[in-house]
């Protein structure tokens, strides 16, 4: 029997959004025990033309939320994108793991099939069916935001490691 879209991306993605929330969590009691501004983290970035955490982190979300949305046929819930501290990252996350922990498998049935249009700012992307739009879309563009976020914290030495992002 063949895995659902249900199945591939909503118990992926709230495992990975508690993933990120711990590696946050431990940034942030790293700033406090080495006594560093978290705002530093906050706004750090690995390169001058790279978006810094915050923003990674908002477009890891938005990526998700608004991405499993168009599959459910489900209107996703809007954010500012006004987070200034580890505690609003933290809200973000656990709002959005809160909206996917609201979708039903039977809302995302047939999605593989779905042709998916959206604009963002004058740029349209085209999806044939679902199922590229998660697999070639959403999910690669999950990972890289995640993936970001905790190298920019680890470029400004959190001691992070492998099996903070691979739950084992």
């Amino acid at each position: 029997m063949a895995l659902s879209m249900y199945e591939i991306s909503i118990p992926m993605f709230i495992h990975n959004f508690n993933i990120l929330s711990r590696i946050l969590l431990k940034a942030e009691k790293d700033a406090k025990k080495r006594n560093i501004d978290k705002s530093i983290f906050i706004n750090a970035r690995l390169v001058p033309d790279m978006f810094p955490l915050t923003k990674q982190i908002q477009i890891a979300t938005d990526m998700v939320r608004l991405g499993i949305g168009r599959l459910a046929d489900v209107k996703a819930p809007s954010f500012k994108d006004d987070e200034i501290t580890f505690s609003d990252l933290q809200k973000r996350i656990k709002k959005t793991i809160t909206f996917l922990e609201k979708i039903k498998s039977k809302q995302m049935n047939n999605s593989e099939l779905k042709k998916i249009e959206f604009s963002i700012r004058k740029r349209v992307f085209k999806f044939k069916n679902g199922h590229l739009y998660l697999n070639d879309w959403i999910i690669p563009h999950f990972f890289f935001h995640m993936t970001t976020s905790y190298n920019i914290l680890r470029a400004n030495g959190v001691n992070l490691g492998k099996r903070d992002f691979v739950k084992m």
